[in-house]
């Protein structure tokens, strides 16, 4: 098995990895969402108005609709939908009558979820000298001759990638670093569950890992429940099929940097 991918199962299951992999992951949800004043003024009336299409189309303004149903996308795209379509109108209304007020706010008011926060945690402790250094501008990434991370916007990091490193893959990347004279690129995930999403992302990770004639290292950072001993797919596939590549949790990614 790779060293790392070695030391990355046994880190988990041998130390405090939940509590240290929270410096990396400080995923805490975030605080109600603001709601428009004034929107929410309009809300109330079309709602005490029964006005079935002022109330939706001031409901659509918000950032959470406070009804899963699979047409609120398509109505939120095409405004002028609604008023096409009265049926569907009616029907969402009457559920948002039932719900009163009251649950509305509530609902639309909700945190984002959780792991729609995780995406930008790792840049953000990147940024942090977690490795070391400063992670370092387009310019000054190119200038410096030593070991550097850069800081870039996904746009910017595929731009690069394809440009100096032959990255043709269509997955954006999480880390682009040059140690010891090498270019390092991958992808970071954290995985909290096993399961549809969850595996997708795992998919990605690999993928990235498997682009052909990169000229980089390539690297899936990867965390979460992948390193539980166990016979899920995920553990599986990085203690079988893919026990040679460079699979490793952020934890212990500094340290394979400064060794390559």
């Amino acid at each position: 098995m790779n060293h790392w991918t070695k030391l990355s199962i046994e880190y988990a299951n041998q130390r405090s990895y939940l509590d240290d992999l929270f410096q990396v992951y400080p995923t805490i949800p975030e605080g109600i969402r603001d709601i428009n004043a004034e929107f929410w003024k309009g809300i109330e009336t079309a709602f005490e108005k029964r006005d079935n299409a002022v109330l939706l189309e001031n409901l659509l303004k918000l950032d959470l609709f406070p009804l899963k149903d699979s047409y609120v996308a398509y109505l939120k795209r095409d405004k002028e939908s609604l008023g096409r379509n009265p049926a569907t109108v009616a029907r969402l209304c009457g559920r948002l009558y039932e719900m009163g007020l009251d649950e509305i706010y509530s609902r639309s008011s909700e945190p984002k979820e959780t792991n729609r926060q995780i995406g930008p945690l790792f840049k953000r402790w990147l940024k942090k000298k977690s490795l070391g250094i400063k992670p370092l501008k387009l310019n000054e990434f190119l200038e410096v001759k030593g070991n550097a991370v850069l800081d870039a916007s996904d746009a910017q990091m595929m731009a690069f990638a394809r440009e100096h490193l032959n990255y043709k893959h269509n997955k954006g990347l999480d880390f682009i670093g040059r140690f010891n004279g090498k270019y390092v690129i991958g992808e970071a995930k954290f995985l909290t569950d096993f399961g549809g999403h969850q595996n997708a992302q795992f998919n990605d990770a690999i993928a990235t890992i498997k682009a052909k004639n990169v000229k980089a290292v390539k690297v899936a950072i990867l965390d979460g429940v992948l390193y539980i001993k166990s016979n899920n797919k995920m553990h599986k596939d990085i203690t079988g099929k893919l026990k040679s590549e460079n699979i490793l949790s952020s934890l212990v990614l500094r340290e394979f940097l400064y060794q390559i």
